[in-house]
């Protein structure tokens, strides 16, 4: 089983779009894939239409009220189930510094998945007990990146701390999201990264179709199946089964 989480330090970068995208192109490739939402606003469950089946599910699943496999439920797609959140989310951190093993402890949950070939699990901004969890517990962290300023010092504010943790930095994969090529500084940034062999080739255009999905309710190859931003998710989807699986 293959862990991906996809995070940034930031919010509103694209981060919940792409973990739903990809997850829908691995299954799409027959890979049994899991989604599991640890964001409390709760984009990914929104996005699957699904909704979490006891109240306080995310609380009880950390306390280890209820197993985490009986927290799953399938998706109206082949090959994608999911873990949905609820607002109980914003309560995990105080939930983790209550174990002995607070860092480990997602790591340790994500040992009672079994039949699963990926799990995507789809993260809250910010860098706290819980990201240390995430950190600790997936094989690579996925970072989408919109090229201006303060996104990519985002980038480096997490690099630096992995550093200073002595966590492991080849997890850390990134990619350019939200790309507007109508902004020379979006240009200019990304020449500067790709020079320095530091993301992914490919990147996710700022795109009205991308921004559907919300109303929609649905991944973004079941109603634009044919457009260029499905195009690019797919060539960034074939670049990181190239690297990491």
């Amino acid at each position: 089983m293959t862990v991906f989480a996809l995070y940034n330090l930031k919010g509103g970068v694209g981060k919940t779009a792409a973990a739903i995208n990809l997850a829908y192109l691995a299954a799409a490739d027959g890979y049994k894939t899991l989604v599991w939402d640890l964001d409390p606003q709760g984009s990914s469950s929104y996005y699957l239409n699904v909704k979490s089946n006891n109240k306080n599910e995310t609380k009880k699943v950390f306390e280890e009220e209820l197993a985490v496999k009986d927290v799953v439920q399938g998706s109206l797609f082949e090959n994608l189930w999911v873990i949905p959140a609820d607002i109980s989310a914003r309560h995990t951190d105080a939930l983790l510094s209550g174990h002995k093993h607070s860092k480990k402890k997602l790591k340790s949950l994500l040992g009672g998945l079994k039949g699963f070939d990926i799990v995507i699990l789809d993260c809250p901004p910010g860098i706290s007990l819980l990201h240390e969890n995430i950190f600790n517990a997936a094989d690579w962290i996925l970072m989408p990146n919109i090229p201006t300023t303060l996104s990519i010092n985002s980038f480096g504010t997490v690099n630096e701390y992995f550093e200073n943790n002595d966590l492991d930095k080849s997890k850390l994969k990134c990619f350019f999201s939200m790309v507007d090529h109508r902004k020379n500084l979006h240009h200019e940034v990304m020449q500067h990264f790709y020079k320095d062999k530091i993301f992914f080739k490919n990147y996710i255009p700022y795109l009205s179709d991308v921004e559907k999905m919300g109303i929609n309710q649905q991944p973004l190859f079941e109603y634009a199946n044919g457009s260029y931003a499905a195009q690019c998710f797919r060539d960034l989807w074939h670049e990181v089964k190239k690297v990491c699986l």
